[in-house]
């Protein structure tokens, strides 16, 4: 079972933490944040496409961090099952964003993750 001192949790906050921080800052960060901030446009093209009614650059900042970690771990990384990835992009909403963010996230990702089987 799963706990918030795991490390794969411990790395995804990490990671929210610093896809976060870089729309606004620029700044070091990690070669993984590195990676994904390099599959932003591809990753951003995926979200519009599953959330044509939200624009990407009105999405709540926070929820497209999670988003895009979570859809580079979906499509590009690929090293984790999907239901895990779509698991963990909820619980970080629930701990960093407001109370609608993970059914949205839990929206995009299963619309996204359902086109991509």
């Amino acid at each position: 079972m799963k706990t918030s001192h795991d490390p794969r949790h411990k790395r995804r906050q990490h990671l929210v933490q610093e896809l976060f921080s870089a729309q606004f800052h620029s700044q070091e960060v990690s070669p993984e944040s590195r990676e994904i901030l390099k599959q932003v446009t591809f990753l951003d093209e995926k979200i519009q496409a599953a959330a044509p009614e939200y624009p990407v650059e009105k999405i709540n900042k926070v929820d497209l961090a999670i988003l895009r970690l979570a859809l580079f771990e979906l499509l590009i990384d690929k090293k984790a099952p999907q239901n895990v990835i779509i698991d963990e992009a909820v619980e970080l909403a629930k701990e960093y964003a407001n109370e609608t963010s993970p059914s949205f996230i839990n929206g995009v990702l299963g619309k996204i993750s359902t086109k991509e089987k």
